[in-house]
């Protein structure tokens, strides 16, 4: 996987280029607030992993800016809180324990007389349209941007999707689960999960990452990708492996974001963490970017 910023521009939008994502000034950033104090991140933060970064990149940026989940191999960021829930597919004792067989059991079952489908589509084939039609009520519900579902296009530009559906006996869409293939790192990632509040009695969602795990496996990839779990306790039923996620976050030391404790400034980072560019570096070598 590339991770040094590519020197090629696209024609049309001078667009740079790293890792899978490609950015201008104008469009790097969204807008995030927190206690009405405005602070900035990515527009793939929200539906995307392993987000890169260049040295370019952050002296571009306004402050505050955070940027979570950079490559674990990369240099850049430091470890938080928060890590990725990782699903071993391809472990007999995932598949073998007892509790998981006797839960997977029940899911199938509620689930006996409903349709799935699979689908792989290049990335390059998303439209902001069809994107909308998969997730636009879970956008409006997890409050993602619209330049946040855009990011999401860019970044599978040269990835594949998979996209999962199930649909009622009548013919009722429940559920489209959209993942992102991930060959480099030998996993699938979970982006987001739209399902249909009137099934909510079958927990869609989990029955959604029970299917993506068991294409995963099928398809030979070692992991699939939960996101953070932190907040989440319904993902405990799958995780076997945690993965550290890698952030940074550049900030003006009297920043409201900064003098307030319940900020994502505190709660996700340490303090002395904060305009920590690489993840071994001399203090000296510390605010060289923010200027």
């Amino acid at each position: 996987m590339v991770h040094d910023e590519l020197q090629d521009q696209d024609e049309t939008h001078l667009a740079k280029r790293v890792g899978f994502q490609s950015w201008t000034e104008d469009n790097l950033w969204v807008e995030s607030s927190h206690n009405d104090i405005l602070y900035y991140t990515t527009r793939w933060d929200a539906l995307c992993p392993y987000v890169d970064v260049t040295d370019e990149m952050l002296q571009s940026a306004p402050k505050p800016f955070i940027v979570y989940a950079l490559p674990p191999e990369g240099p850049y960021g430091v470890p938080i809180g928060d890590r990725y829930g990782l699903v071993d597919t391809q472990s007999e004792a995932f598949w073998s324990d007892e509790r998981r067989m006797r839960k997977f059991r029940e899911y199938d079952k509620l689930y006996k007389n409903f349709t799935y489908t699979e689908e792989v589509i290049p990335g390059t084939s998303l439209t902001f349209d069809m994107m909308l039609e998969m997730g636009g009520d879970h956008f409006v519900n997890c409050y993602i941007d619209d330049r946040e579902v855009e990011g999401f296009i860019d970044y599978v530009q040269r990835l594949e999707v998979l996209v999962l559906k199930v649909h009622d006996a009548d013919g009722t869409l429940v559920l489209t689960d959209v993942s992102i293939v991930l060959p480099d790192y030998n996993q699938l990632y979970g982006s987001f999960c739209q399902w249909n509040r009137d099934y909510k009695n079958r927990s869609p969602g989990i029955y959604a990452c029970l299917l993506a795990i068991r294409w995963a496996q099928k398809n030979n990839l070692r992991y699939y990708n939960l996101g953070p779990v932190g907040d989440y306790g319904y993902k405990d039923l799958f995780v076997t492996d945690f993965e550290p996620i890698y952030s940074l976050a550049l900030t003006d030391l009297d920043h409201p974001l900064a003098l307030d404790d319940t900020s994502p400034l505190h709660t996700d980072f340490d303090t002395k963490h904060w305009n920590q560019i690489y993840r071994e570096m001399e203090p000296t070598q510390k605010f060289n970017l923010v200027g």
